[in-house]
């Protein structure tokens, strides 16, 4: 594996503009929480690979929560700024918008063991095997099989506004905090009826609907990370299990422990 470098290093030293192939991928692994970069833009298309921890990645209007063996795609020439939680490790993918056929919007890939594998083995190529017939078929077979990945629903619309960002980045760093409407409004200096009115503007949810949605996507992430539902409830703030797993049904239309079942199958 290659040497530790941080997110700026790399970027620093690994410009994605200036590729010598179809893909380029570095392995980057986290000690402390740690930004990308503030708001920035690439002119290849990014794939962000959790191997172990989990990204958030935060684009003009949503938030996106990338889970242990899923990735976030970024299209090129779009505005993104990806955070990292300590003790992770993720690859970084780079790949010009022609060579792949993803969406032209941020999504969220479901990636199955075998395209996880190919694209560990290519970021661990040496340097001097990156420019190879070989890898050259890897990273062919690699950009089709990424092309057939399906999409999850981990995104929570937000705004370009920073209150409504706020409030999100201090949801995602402590979801069991049960902040009213209210309590938030006087956090961030607004009145109770601007900030509803605000959210409901921006996000097209009311307030109750667009926290439900961003615990969702954090209950997700949790329980995709091997945590037990239980423990997921708890870590929520949620009073008992049964309130959780009721709130889970209603949302997703399964329980908690069906829906990971049937969403993590192909990592096992």
């Amino acid at each position: 594996m290659r040497p530790k470098m941080s997110l700026r290093d790399l970027l620093t030293f690994f410009p994605p503009a200036r590729l010598d192939s179809s893909v380029a991928a570095k392995i980057v692994n986290v000690i402390q929480d740690e930004y990308e970069l503030p708001m920035h833009q690439h002119t290849t298309g990014q794939l962000v690979l959790t191997l172990r921890g989990s990204v958030t990645c935060r684009v003009e209007r949503s938030i996106w929560l990338v889970p242990p063996q899923c990735a976030i795609w970024v299209p090129q020439n779009m505005p993104h700024c990806n955070r990292i939680t300590a003790n992770s490790s993720v690859i970084l993918l780079f790949t010009p918008h022609e060579y792949v056929h993803l969406p032209s919007t941020c999504c969220t890939l479901s990636i199955t063991p075998f395209v996880r594998e190919l694209i560990c083995h290519i970021a661990s190529l040496p340097q001097k095997e990156v420019l190879t017939l070989h890898a050259e078929r890897l990273t062919d077979v690699l950009l089709t099989e990424l092309s057939q990945m399906s999409s999850t629903r981990l995104r929570l619309p937000i705004s370009s506004d920073s209150r409504i960002q706020k409030i999100a980045e201090d949801i995602i760093d402590s979801p069991s905090t049960r902040r009213t409407l209210s309590d938030w409004a006087k956090y961030i200096g607004m009145s109770r009826r601007s900030l509803a009115r605000l959210i409901t503007q921006e996000t097209g949810l009311s307030f109750g609907r667009w926290r439900q949605q961003l615990i969702l996507i954090i209950a997700i992430q949790r329980l995709t990370e091997r945590a037990t539902v239980q423990q997921t409830a708890w870590e929520l703030g949620y009073d008992s299990v049964t309130a959780f797993i009721t709130m889970f049904k209603k949302a997703v239309g399964t329980s908690p422990a069906k829906y990971i079942q049937e969403n993590t199958d192909n990592i096992k």
